[in-house]
């Protein structure tokens, strides 16, 4: 017989839901015959799939060692001990800058390095985050950046930031701002607001209106010449691709996208360094009432200097201080 005490970062959570994430390797239907069975009870009694467990509750598995360690969640470490770049970080929440060519997480193809991994390393070492103590829970993103995309990832450090976060960002109470150049001359203001559907090769497109998710963008045109346009972009729902997919819906390129956009177009580029699409989240305001600490700030990440010193040769401007004044979008 196991025993397992409830901590605070898995109070809340439907037992079974807890249990498939402790039972990591192990199918529902493992979990909901062992409750029927009663080999798994909750403060010594019959449990349900629906009960919601709180902290201090104990729950017992009256299973082989064998059994429990074939199904249990592994505990993840890291390979490597590079630390994340910071912008912010309080108790409970964690702003990290991701670079270009850094995953957001880890893939399906064998460890690779990435921001999150390098963000619970980081709260393992200070001591806020002990996986050897945690049932169910691990630090994470709320937010995901594509590989070619840098900016600003929002990290939970426990399970009621986590669940915060993600009902401020499902009812838009973060404002998500990017700055991207594109290519071709873009006169004035306008918003997309299409269906998205993934097609073959991972590139997504326009949905009729009973197919795909809602996405919906706005952009602001900060400077245009004949050639090119540098736009402001407040990323209002957030689907894969969403920005390049709702650009290319307007005959519209970033430069340097190798999925969405102009062959010609990004070659010139590639020969001037860029090695990545033109695509930055450079803002980030929290406009909810559920951080006492945040509600009403900022925080800016400007691009890399490779970007700015395009953006700046392009249009003649200071992209700093451009930003700064537009992150009131």
């Amino acid at each position: 017989m196991r025993k397992i005490i409830v901590n605070k970062n898995d109070e809340g959570r439907r037992l079974d839901r807890f249990l498939k994430i402790y039972f990591e390797k192990a199918p529902l239907s493992f979990i909901y015959k062992n409750l029927r069975k009663k080999n798994i009870v909750l403060n010594g009694k019959k449990a349900k799939p629906e009960d919601i467990i709180s902290d201090g509750d104990e729950i017992k598995l009256f299973l082989a060692e064998d059994t429990i360690n074939k199904f249990k969640k592994d505990i993840k470490k890291s390979k490597n001990s590079k630390k994340p770049d910071i912008l912010y970080e309080d108790e409970d929440i964690i702003l990290v800058k991701k670079p270009v060519n850094m995953l957001t997480h880890n893939d399906s193809h064998g460890y690779k390095d990435n921001a999150l991994d390098r963000m619970v390393d980081y709260l393992i070492s200070k001591g806020d985050y002990n996986p050897r103590l945690e049932k169910s829970f691990r630090p994470a993103s709320v937010n995901r950046l594509d590989r070619n995309t840098s900016g600003i990832l929002i990290g939970a450090k426990n399970l009621k930031s986590l669940q915060d976060l993600n009902e401020a960002i499902k009812n838009r109470e973060i404002k998500k701002l990017y700055v991207t150049i594109v290519s071709g001359f873009v006169k004035a203001d306008f918003d997309v607001d299409i269906n998205l559907k993934k097609t073959g090769n991972n590139v997504m497109k326009k949905a009729s209106d009973n197919e795909g998710k809602r996405s919906l963008t706005e952009f602001k045109v900060l400077k245009s010449n004949e050639d090119y346009s540098l736009l402001s972009v407040n990323l209002i729902t957030g689907r894969t691709h969403q920005i390049r997919a709702s650009l290319k819906e307007k005959n519209l390129s970033i430069i340097g996208d190798r999925k969405y956009g102009d062959n010609r177009v990004n070659k010139i580029f590639r020969d001037k360094g860029l090695d990545s699409q033109f695509l930055h989240n450079y803002a980030l305001v929290f406009e909810s009432d559920r951080f006492d600490k945040l509600k009403g700030k900022k925080f800016i990440y400007l691009p890399g200097k490779k970007m700015t010193d395009i953006a700046e040769d392009i249009f003649k401007i200071n992209l700093g201080e451009l930003l700064n004044e537009e992150s009131n979008f």
